[in-house]
């Protein structure tokens, strides 16, 4: 009986990658590829997009072209696939003139399987023609699009070169094109169809949902440096995002004095540093990146531990894209937001800086959405996913709102006195301003509107504003108030706001945690053996990927070092069972005899 072309796919899967089965989305994707369809493929970070174009590339007849926007990108992605004896290579400006001949010979003689390329050389008329040549031999066999989401300027990482793609239909109107991204809402999914000139591509959008991820949001105080002092000891590499340059330098500079290893990364570093500190990272020769927004997009590093935003995220779409750069490898990882207002203040200087109005009031709405995030008692990846415009069915059991709710106090009185400011200032005003008049204030704009002779005047004084914004939040939240969407939010009153005013509905309001849902070490003795174990496994890997010049989690990954720990292979041959392992002409006695000197300092008996 001949096997089932799914049977010859999870074969494939092992053989090249290591893997015993398909990410969920990943094995129908891969079929219409090798049915020569063109495809959208939306898929979070950590889902596999990458394997979905890499492995029907292999199997197919001819080169695929891979478009990739960053450097960083294309290396990771090479360095990997040739770590496992695939043939990739990639052509950039990094190259001189005689190493560039080297791989476009490669190319022509059939030996590269992958070649990736940036967008801008794609459409030089030199490449233009090199890819007619390839037509005939060794054959084009189709064009992977990454990060796809830079095609659309309602994506949030718009790159005006990406729109001159539709070219390669023009020119090869035969070869399918996939293209992929981690987020996009349906507007770039729209946009992005349009401007590729995809025909009738099979749209699969996989679950925005990644469960490893726990997310959590804490208030930023004076002691918030040493929260991040104390998850950044607990080990495993991490990135920091903060909003300033100054923020990141000033945040590496303290860590490094505290005994961290951590590096900068902003857009006012020389390119050769950033490239420098981001090759130093992903190879383990640091544990913690601080960096602007700046850094993240493409970088192929799975085993990334935790991602701490210190300043708030500008949108819920880019938190999301850089939250999900936390735990690409399926194991648990942590994504923590610090919250304060005065980060807000500064996101809203910077929106009033931009010189198009329209800008402005997108980015304010973009920012009123972070900001809800921040201060909801919801399940939080349900509030990310409804963003995206999916719902999980149950709460995740995760994030800090699930596992520790904040406690609640009864506000119904202080609820009641708010909405009737809202209606006696006629409806025409936002949360600021009620505010004011419910606190007394004596600023020339409550004059003007004469509200100093209202009579919720001064009504709140027992109240900070902090407390009165805590409210409004929550009031917004529930649906017990509206708020106008047009940049410069106005409250308005529903019928569930005279409910409150009638006292035929509670609120209630929830107060900030006084302990972190995360705090203190639960682990049990056998899990702290099993991580002095990975500890160890992980300086062995460090040392095999210098050797060997290359990232570490291109030898093994951390999921398979967690099955060594777990199920100590005393043989070769079960050694080379392990899920994720690397080609078996890459690793060999050296290799063995290093662990067997691991399991055998443990007790574990030899290899």
């Amino acid at each position: 009986m001949s096997a089932s072309p799914s049977d010859s796919l999870d074969r494939a899967l092992k053989q090249y990658f290591g893997y015993d089965r398909f990410r969920p989305g990943q094995q129908g994707i891969i079929q219409a590829s090798l049915q020569n369809q063109d495809q959208l493929v939306i898929m979070p970070t950590g889902g596999g997009k990458s394997l979905c174009f890499q492995l029907p590339a292999l199997l197919r007849p001819g080169v695929t072209v891979v478009v990739s926007p960053l450097i960083a990108l294309m290396q990771d992605q090479v360095d990997s696939l040739q770590a496992n004896g695939l043939g990739a290579t990639f052509l950039n400006s990094t190259l001189k003139g005689l190493e560039a001949r080297d791989r476009i010979q490669a190319v022509r003689q059939g030996n590269i399987k992958l070649l990736y390329v940036a967008p801008e050389r794609l459409l030089s008329e030199h490449f233009l023609e090199f890819l007619n040549q390839l037509r005939s031999q060794p054959g084009l066999s189709g064009f992977a699009i990454d990060e796809a989401h830079c095609v659309s300027e309602w994506g949030h990482d718009f790159r005006p070169e990406y729109r001159q793609l539709s070219r390669l239909r023009q020119y090869h109107p035969d070869v399918p094109v996939t293209a992929l991204t981690a987020t996009a809402t349906d507007r770039v999914r729209q946009d992005i169809i349009q401007q590729l000139s995809l025909k009738r591509p099979q749209v699969h959008i996989a679950s925005f949902y990644r469960p490893n991820l726990a997310y959590e949001v804490r208030p930023k105080g004076r002691d918030s440096y040493q929260q991040i002092y104390q998850l950044v000891r607990q080990g495993g590499a991490g990135i920091i995002y903060c909003l300033s340059r100054r923020q990141v330098d000033e945040l590496a500079d303290k860590l490094r004095q505290d005994g961290i290893e951590a590096l900068p990364y902003h857009a006012g570093m020389s390119d050769a540093d950033r490239s420098n500190n981001q090759t130093r990272f992903i190879r383990d020769d640091v544990q913690v990146m601080v960096a602007t927004i700046a850094f993240g997009m493409g970088i192929n590093k799975p085993d990334v531990r935790f991602v701490i935003h210190y300043d708030l995220p500008k949108t819920l779409e880019s938190y999301y894209q850089e939250t999900g750069r936390a735990g690409r490898d399926g194991e648990p990882a942590q994504c923590i937001l610090f919250l304060s207002y005065g980060d807000a203040s500064k996101v809203e200087w910077i929106i009033s800086q931009k010189a198009d109005e329209q800008e402005q009031r997108i980015a304010r709405q973009q920012l009123r959405q972070v900001i809800d995030y921040a201060d909801s008692t919801e399940c939080r990846p349900s509030i990310l996913l409804r963003y995206f415009g999916e719902t999980l069915g149950e709460p995740c059991q995760t994030c800090d709102n699930c596992r520790n709710p904040k406690p609640v106090e009864d506000w119904t009185v202080e609820a009641m006195k708010f909405l009737s400011c809202v209606a006696r200032c006629r409806e025409r005003f936002g949360v600021t301003h009620i505010i004011d008049v419910l606190r007394g204030s004596k600023k020339q704009k409550i004059k003007q509107y004469r509200h100093d002779r209202l009579s919720t005047y001064g009504i709140g004084k027992d109240r900070t504003v902090d407390q009165w914004r805590a409210l409004a939040r929550t009031l917004k939240h529930r649906g017990f108030v509206d708020e106008t969407d047009d940049g410069y939010p106005v409250l308005k009153l529903n019928a569930l706001s005279w409910e409150i005013m009638r006292q035929q509905r509670k609120v209630e309001v929830a107060l900030p945690r006084t302990v972190s849902a995360f705090e203190g070490d639960r682990r049990s003795p056998l899990a702290v053996e099993a991580e002095a174990l990975m500890f160890q496994l992980r300086a062995l890997r460090k040392q095999i990927a210098n050797e060997r010049s290359a990232a570490p989690y291109t030898i093994f990954p951390d999921s398979t070092l967690r099955l060594m720990a777990q199920q100590r292979p005393q043989t070769l041959a079960e050694f080379g069972q392990l899920s994720g392992r690397l080609n078996p002409t890459t690793y060999g006695p050296a290799t063995a005899a290093n662990l067997g000197g691991v399991w055998a300092t443990l007790g574990c008996g030899a290899l």
